[in-house]
């Protein structure tokens, strides 16, 4: 599975970058996240809670930050796991891009699913991730648009 895709935000790069990597406000932007906490400066754990219809998931799992270009842009790597519903496993790059007091953010996210969640079917997961997406990326927005 693959999804590209950027938004205009309405802040400076600084601040949705900051938004990006505070994970004080990063778990207020993504849906469903229970727990999200800093291991090191490159490690973050997180409980992520997902609903598929009438099917809520329970994951756990790590994101590993790397090939970091402040404020410009990083690679976020993760793998997550649930009792009940198999693996997923996911990189994707974020480049922030300066547009005058806005910020264009272009992402790649290419993802893998294994187990209970495969079977659901790749057609439905692209649309619970695209789903997903949009309503993080409107959260970035304002609370990086509050930030600035």
């Amino acid at each position: 599975m693959e999804i590209e895709g950027q938004e205009i935000i309405a802040a400076p790069r600084e601040a949705v970058w900051h938004t990006l990597n505070d994970t004080t406000l990063l778990i207020d932007c993504i849906p469903g996240c229970e727990k999200l906490e800093r291991i090191s400066p490159s490690c973050i754990e997180a409980v992520l809670a997902v609903k598929l219809g009438v099917i809520r998931l329970r994951f756990r799992g790590r994101l590993v930050l790397s090939d970091m270009k402040p404020p410009c842009s990083y690679t976020i790597s993760g793998e997550g796991e649930g009792a009940m519903s198999g693996l997923a496993t996911g990189k994707t790059d974020v480049e922030l891009i300066d547009k005058g007091g806005h910020t264009e953010l272009r992402y790649v996210m290419r993802g893998h699913a294994e187990g209970k969640l495969a079977s659901l079917g790749s057609k439905l997961l692209v649309g619970v991730a695209r789903k997903i997406t949009n309503r993080f990326f409107a959260n970035v927005a304002e609370i990086a648009g509050g930030l600035a």
